[in-house]
């Protein structure tokens, strides 16, 4: 008995040491990474905008792609910005306010540059769209008090109630500046959120996209000292070299990217993982999160 009881405690040893353990959690990232390619919708290059300012002090290149928003938001605003982008405008502009957790704008900062003929002028009902039942795709993680429901829709972060449906202002969205109501702006002078979620304009701005890559040349730069952070002397704005439409570029020098499907399993699983965080670090899932935290996945695709 005592040879059989030996041999039994010998062979215990050579058991795995983490049989009994249970297998980790992956994390948002891990299962991004692990999605299939079947997952992933191409960004197609005409609906990509691509900014470039001027090279930094170490003579940098600065390269801003922003997604533009497909339909049915903002028709009338992505359309004159097409047709900007077209006339080579914001060429010779520059990136004129830049304020703290807050936003970074960009246009003519002298508000004297002439526009190209056939912008049309949008009315403050396009904010909205009509909701078609269906489809959105409703994240009971996602929670807010800015709107009755909040989730996603094509790969955008949408809020909607019972008769519309409209994008909300989460970090890298691009919108449209205007002036006072009824003024809904033409699409010249554009931001991007660099800073908490400023939902409190939700409904009251035109948004039209998202920076998908280069944000980290707008919300690096200097602060502006005027009001509301524009800069007050012209040597501190950043010249905006060229801006066009990722098709009027060459073949290799157009930016492929694409995000993952929001239909897909893996983005189930994201999105689950992003309100829960489960994986080593973590000591208490949340139990939720906001629409804001549960960021599309974007990827640059080789060319």
């Amino acid at each position: 008995m005592k040879h059989l009881l030996l041999a039994a405690a010998a062979a215990s040893l050579t058991l795995p040491a983490t049989a009994q353990e249970p297998a980790p959690i992956p994390s948002p990232g891990e299962i991004t990474a692990a999605a299939p390619a079947s997952d992933w919708i191409a960004i197609a290059a005409a609906d990509l905008l691509v900014m470039d300012l001027a090279p930094d002090a170490k003579g940098k290149a600065r390269r801003v792609v922003i997604q533009l928003m497909p339909a049915p938001f903002s028709l009338g605003w992505i359309g004159n910005i097409r047709k900007l982008a077209a006339a080579q405008w914001w060429d010779g502009t520059s990136i004129n306010r830049v304020q703290d957790n807050y936003v970074v704008q960009w246009g003519d900062a002298t508000e004297k540059k002439a526009l190209p003929e056939g912008l049309v002028t949008v009315p403050e009902s396009a904010y909205l769209s009509e909701r078609k039942r269906g489809a959105t795709t409703w994240l009971p993680s996602a929670n807010g008090s800015y709107a009755p429901h909040h989730g996603v829709l094509a790969g955008w972060p949408v809020a909607w109630n019972a008769d519309a449906v409209w994008p909300v202002h989460c970090y890298g969205m691009v919108g449209v500046g205007r002036n006072f109501s009824p003024d809904t702006g033409s699409g010249a002078e554009l931001y991007t959120v660099i800073g908490h979620a400023p939902r409190h304009l939700d409904q009251n701005i035109a948004l039209v996209g998202r920076v998908v890559s280069g944000i980290e040349h707008l919300s690096s730069l200097p602060r502006g000292t005027g009001a509301l952070g524009f800069y007050e002397d012209e040597k501190e704005r950043v010249p905006i070299t060229s801006v066009r439409i990722a098709t009027e570029l060459d073949v290799s020098d157009q930016p492929r990217f694409e995000y993952l499907s929001t239909e897909s399993d893996s983005f189930a699983r994201y999105a689950d993982a992003r309100a829960n965080r489960r994986d080593p670090f973590f000591i208490k899932p949340a139990g939720g999160a906001d629409i804001c935290n549960i960021p599309v996945p974007v990827r640059s695709v080789e060319k």
